[in-house]
């Protein structure tokens, strides 16, 4: 009876130590990505969801969508001064920690732009210019798992 009893508490000891070792749990929530809002001299505009993927409640799903200028046929242009601050506003817990932000200009013109404190520059010349705002939610202590991941789109346009 005693070796029983130690075999079913070794058992459970060992069943508990692995299954710590072994969560995947994600810390996200909601069934896709937080919106996110660029800030423009005190303005706040949203942006429009592109292509995502993201995992919570042990759910993953993937949505892929056109690039931002064609997603943004249909968006008017923000109106903005050159060398014009834009702030990245998201209201969510974990924030990502990653980002990027692609420039297109033209068809198959892009450049990666900077980003510092959650902001970049608008350019200094006049035009109209999409805007493609990445955001990753890596795990803390496996740099090669991704919780989720979304792109965030936007158009300005660059007067005087």
């Amino acid at each position: 009876m005693q070796k029983i009893l130690c075999l079913i508490l070794f058992s459970l000891v060992l069943i508990t130590g692995c299954e710590r070792g072994t969560s995947n749990h994600s810390p996200l929530t909601g069934n896709k990505p937080p919106g996110v809002q660029i800030k423009i001299a005190d303005q706040f505009y949203d942006t429009k969801l592109g292509t995502y993927c993201w995992s919570s409640n042990n759910m993953g799903v993937c949505v892929d969508t056109a690039g931002p200028v064609e997603h943004l046929e249909d968006v008017t242009p923000l109106k903005v001064s050159p060398e014009a601050t834009i702030q990245f506003v998201m209201n969510y817990e974990p924030k990502p920690n990653q980002f990027s932000l692609q420039q297109y200009s033209g068809v198959n013109i892009h450049k990666k732009v900077s980003i510092e404190n959650n902001a970049f520059t608008a350019p200094t010349q006049e035009g109209t210019y999409y805007y493609s705002y990445g955001a990753w939610w890596m795990d803390e202590e496996n740099e090669q798992v991704s919780h989720g991941d979304a792109f965030y789109h936007f158009v300005i346009e660059v007067e005087k």
